[in-house]
């Protein structure tokens, strides 16, 4: 379903995709990651309150305006903080154990709606991964998945994160587009809000790993586009073939 849609997508050149959580399943990877002996729905939390740390880390260090920090140290000192924590001081990981769950983050299969919807808009536009994080990170990440991009814009190629807004203006000069030649597709609120900013447009795909302190009903008002998917635990719906369906 596509809601809060303008009539179309005319004039637009080039498509920005968010990656680890929008077109890749993150989650899938990190729970098998984690011991075996722990209860897969105690490793499913423990998976998505790493996700939500990391959130709230990308925040708070930008709130603080300090320099970005390598993600696979941010990702072992943020597990380090949970598995001490009360929620998780139960749970025994040893550091090979940590190791690989780093490692995990390296390492995922996109979602099975985002190839063929991926395929069908490579005809008529340019599509670009921006995201937070390592080059070395992506390239992992598309050797993994499979997916087909143009070119991979990180975080640390950049030198800036999500969300400043100079993220979003050094993509589009790089690749020679205007704001309102290009689209932003992400599953997380605060990307697309700081995109609108600078004059991109917003596509929002909702996932279920993602956002999930997140009022959605807020989110629909703050972007272009909402494609909706069930928004349930382990769904792997078809958001993005709406994105194919769009008149352009």
């Amino acid at each position: 379903m596509v809601i809060a849609a303008p009539p179309d997508l005319a004039g637009v050149k080039a498509i920005f995709f968010d990656y680890m959580g929008t077109c890749l399943d993150w989650h899938s990877s990190v729970v098998a990651a984690l011991p075996q002996d722990i209860a897969i729905n105690t490793r499913s939390s423990l998976a998505i309150a790493l996700r939500e740390a990391f959130f709230a880390d990308i925040h708070t260090r930008f709130e603080q305006r300090l320099p970005p920090e390598d993600i696979d140290a941010t990702h072992a000192r943020l597990l380090g903080v949970l598995l001490q924590s009360k929620q998780f001081e139960y749970i025994s990981v040893n550091a090979e154990e940590r190791n690989k769950v780093i490692e995990a983050w390296h390492h995922m299969s996109a979602w099975p709606d985002v190839p063929p919807a991926l395929d069908k808009l490579r005809e008529r536009y340019e599509l670009f991964v921006l995201a937070n994080g390592t080059t070395r990170l992506q390239l992992d990440l598309t050797r993994s998945s499979g997916l087909p991009f143009d070119m991979l814009l990180s975080s640390q190629l950049l030198g800036v994160t999500k969300p400043d807004p100079d993220m979003y203006r050094k993509a589009l000069q790089l690749v020679g587009v205007l704001p309102e030649e290009s689209v932003m597709v992400a599953a997380h609120a605060y990307d697309l809000r700081a995109a609108k900013k600078v004059g991109m447009r917003t596509i929002y795909v909702r996932r279920w790993t993602e956002d999930t302190l997140e009022n959605m009903e807020a989110v629909k008002q703050d972007v272009d586009w909402f494609l909706s998917g069930t928004g349930e635990v382990g769904s792997t719906d078809g958001s993005f073939i709406s994105l194919v369906e769009l008149p352009s």
